[in-house]
């Protein structure tokens, strides 16, 4: 089995990413801004935050965190919102989720100005991205892509199968495998016979959000396995992570995949920089062409 190592391919792409932001500063005197904003006190949320954050200095991209307490009131988080997107400094705004269940995501999201959306998460960049004109993709489907790429693998005429169906990863995970000349399907909760369903697949995308949902049995043997899920866990007294499907069972039994921690995570994160990047050059494109 070959692991998809997502540490070497992002750092690979960031590197590259550092000389794009470099050369785009010297011919416009801009730097790329991305803040993200952070309601309440996940310790989860607080991991990931601060990973964009220092990636993002990294390659040369401007980032600040706006910490929020978790009874911030919809309004004010409305105006915080609004005020980035009018400052034009900043290129691209993220509200890190999940959110305080007394905030709806979606009605959150739905302020955010889809010029500065680096998550594709819009209704407006998500419409774009369907109808194949996207400003940027999803970071998550499109880090797997970059994974495949890089270790040449072909997916046109592959048998693909996506566990789960949410509009950050399933659904997009869904649309770019099709562009890509694969055949397929997408599993959700009520599926039925899921493991007969993933058996019979070329490729498998779990995500799910359940830890351990599929094992060595689920996968035929030169199948190719993408572990989407994060949760944390403890075992011997130790802080881990786990994803959705048993890592330790797929030697010898499938031809590649994804660990966690360190397949899909790290392509997730340097997709947000890259998107931030692209956001600033369209940006500055409209600006020089007003």
């Amino acid at each position: 089995m070959q692991i998809l190592d997502g540490r070497l391919v992002a750092q690979k792409i960031r590197t590259e990413l550092k000389r794009k932001i470099n050369s785009f500063y010297e011919k416009n005197k801009i730097v790329p801004g991305l803040v993200v904003i952070l309601v309440g006190d996940n310790p989860a949320s607080q991991v990931y935050v601060r990973q964009k954050v220092k990636m993002a200095k990294q390659v040369g991209i401007h980032s600040k965190v706006l910490s929020l307490p978790k009874d911030v009131s919809f309004d004010k988080l409305k105006q915080t919102i609004q005020n980035l997107n009018t400052d034009p400094a900043i290129h691209a705004l993220l509200v890190q989720l999940p959110l305080p269940s007394s905030l709806a995501w979606k009605e959150v999201i739905a302020h955010i100005d889809p010029r500065k959306d680096p998550d594709c998460l819009t209704a407006e960049n998500q419409g774009l991205a369907w109808s194949g004109q996207a400003r940027v993709l999803p970071c998550t489907p499109a880090g797997i892509m970059k994974l495949f790429e890089h270790y040449n693998i072909t997916l046109k005429g592959k048998k693909a199968v996506v566990v789960g169906r949410s509009q950050i990863v399933g659904l997009p995970m869904a649309q770019l495998l099709l562009r890509a000349n694969a055949t397929v399907t997408v599993c959700h909760s009520y599926t039925k016979n899921l493991s007969q369903i993933t058996k019979e697949a070329d490729l498998v995308v779990a995500a799910a959000g359940r830890q351990g949902l599929l094992g060595k049995n689920d996968f035929k043997r030169d199948a190719i396995v993408v572990d989407v899920g994060i949760h944390r866990t403890v075992e011997n007294n130790k802080k881990i992570l786990k994803g959705d499907v048993l890592f330790e069972e797929l030697k010898n039994g499938v031809s590649y995949a994804t660990p966690v921690p360190g397949g899909v995570g790290p392509m997730t994160v340097t997709m947000l920089l890259e998107n931030t990047f692209q956001l600033a050059c369209l940006a500055t494109e409209s600006r020089t062409h007003a």
